[in-house]
């Protein structure tokens, strides 16, 4: 099939301007809670290692999970949302996510805290992608770029304050203060989303194709699951090598993708791949990829360099890495703003070369770099995927048909995991790498790994140099003229003008 080949018709609601600006912010806050839970865990691991009694490898296993979760839940995502209401996918998604937070919270042991984790990120999985489908749904395309842009600056500051928050909350107590602590907010939000969300579009009932269920669970868990192990270093000895374990992902997921076009030609699809017979989501795809890829490596090397070479604590360390969040957060919306009046490419080109330049700078850092020099560095780098990020998401989700909302943000849910975790992979392999041949060489611990830290910045900024020649790829995609509906009425009865920009 052809790009813009038609498709299904879909139905969208007529909601005022209001309306679908409280709709949107309350997916956004509730999105924030649960994206602030991801990172919150950073500073705890040490604590929970000395409760209960386990090793480094086994208290990874806490954000292990929790990203294996998101890898095999977020492929169904594209089929579930097309078939139930907004308010039972959300209501679902902050139902698993408060068990999970009430169980984490009581967890008496280790297995019973990693069981909570795995159930909280099965209701972050669902949750991004209906805030991405829906504002994709609700917002017209002349207006997307801008709210997009405030989209961007709620779920880039939670993951950014996640580790200082941890860093707080376990000088004032115990580590069970971090799903304490976030487990009314998530009450309310939900209880308060369930009494003012509406319902976007209608459920489209279909049957669901069985065997391409495990295919996507066994497939993508395997394949982050095996990438993850490839950056572990020698600290296990799994049952399995890393190497098959993500050979048999890869499989899995080949014959994932094949099931799915032949579901395409004769019944219905667990994931809609003809999103990717549009150029502009696929190029767009691929630049967050390898975007992805180079940025989660880096932000796994930060904390080590900042802490082992430089010798900060781990809360100095959150702190330090805030203003970069920040930035990244409060420039979205002006990017957002700038891409609905220049377009995609102005935007994405000078981000990503600025991305890449950041990453060769921290390559050159060694142990005599100040702090404040590393906290400039990574504000600048947060400032180029500010430029980068939501001009990509928005031009690549704009040229998608509406059915086809669900599976593309699906596709790019998952495909953010595998490459978070390939990249990851790379650049702890390769310092693990470089550190033990400097230590071999006769180099101290500390200059060993400031060694094999700079090599895997140098991994990221070669990513990053293919990301800018991604970037040249990029164009804005054409905007549909808007229909001409000036007057309706909204559900009180009051006439709104459907033709003003959403205010969120």
């Amino acid at each position: 099939m052809t790009e813009g080949a038609m498709l299904a018709p879909h139905a969208t609601p007529i909601l005022s301007p209001g309306r679908v600006t409280a709709v949107l912010r309350i997916l956004v806050l509730s999105t924030f809670v649960v994206l602030l839970n991801e990172t919150i865990m950073v500073n705890a691991i040490p604590r929970l290692m000395r409760e209960f009694e386990v090793t480094a490898a086994a208290a990874g296993w806490l954000s292990t999970a929790f990203m294996l979760t998101m890898a095999v839940v977020i492929p169904v995502t594209g089929w579930f949302l097309q078939r139930v209401t907004t308010r039972t996918a959300f209501g679902l998604a902050m139902a698993l996510f408060l068990v999970g937070t009430a169980l984490a919270a009581a967890a008496p042991t280790f297995a019973v805290l990693l069981v909570a984790r795995v159930i909280q990120a099965a209701g972050t999985a669902v949750m991004m992608p209906l805030l991405m489908t829906t504002l994709m749904t609700l917002v017209p395309p002349h207006d997307r770029g801008r709210v997009m842009g405030n989209i961007t600056l709620v779920i880039s500051v939670a993951p950014a304050l996640g580790p200082a928050v941890s860093g707080v909350l376990l000088q004032l107590g115990t580590w069970r203060l971090l799903f304490l602590a976030v487990l009314p907010i998530a009450g309310a939000m939900a209880v308060f989303g369930q009494r003012k969300l509406v319902n976007v579009g209608e459920p489209q009932a279909g049957p669901i194709d069985w065997l391409s269920v495990p295919l996507a669970a066994a497939g993508f868990g395997a394949l982050v699951y095996g990438l993850s192990g490839l950056g572990s270093g020698d600290e296990s000895s799994p049952v399995v090598p890393p190497e098959v374990t993500t050979l048999v992902g890869a499989v899995l997921v080949g014959l994932f993708t094949w099931r799915q076009l032949a579901l395409q030609r004769s019944s219905t699809p667990l994931l809609d791949l003809r999103a990717l017979t549009f150029r502009h989501f696929s190029v767009a795809l691929g630049l967050m990829c390898v975007s992805f890829m180079a940025l989660m490596g880096a932000f796994i090397l930060l904390p080590i360099y900042l802490q082992e070479v430089c010798g900060l604590t781990s809360l100095q360390t959150g702190l330090l890495l805030i203003p970069g969040g920040l930035t990244m957060g409060l420039l979205g919306p002006q990017v957002g703003k700038l891409y609905d009046r220049l377009g995609a490419p102005r935007l994405v080109v000078p981000g990503a070369a600025l991305t890449a330049l950041c990453l060769a700078l921290f390559a050159l850092m060694g142990e005599e770099t100040s702090p404040w020099l590393v906290l400039a560095v990574h504000v600048a780098l947060s400032a180029g995927m500010a430029f980068v990020f939501t001009p990509v998401f928005t031009s690549g989700l704009s040229v998608l048909p509406p059915p086809l909302y669900p599976h593309g943000s699906a596709i790019l849910g998952s495909l953010q995991q595998v490459a978070a975790a390939a990249g990851t992979a790379l650049v702890i392999s390769v310092m693990s790498g470089r550190t033990a041949t400097a230590a071999a060489d006769g180099a101290d611990p500390t200059n060993a790994l400031a060694t094999g830290i700079q090599w895997g910045f140098g991994v990221g900024a070669a990513l990053g140099g293919l990301t800018v020649l991604v970037a040249l790829l990029v164009r804005t995609p054409p905007v549909p003229e808007q229909p001409v509906a000036p007057e309706a009425q909204d559900e009180d009865g009051t006439t709104t003008d459907k033709t003003a920009p959403t205010p969120i």
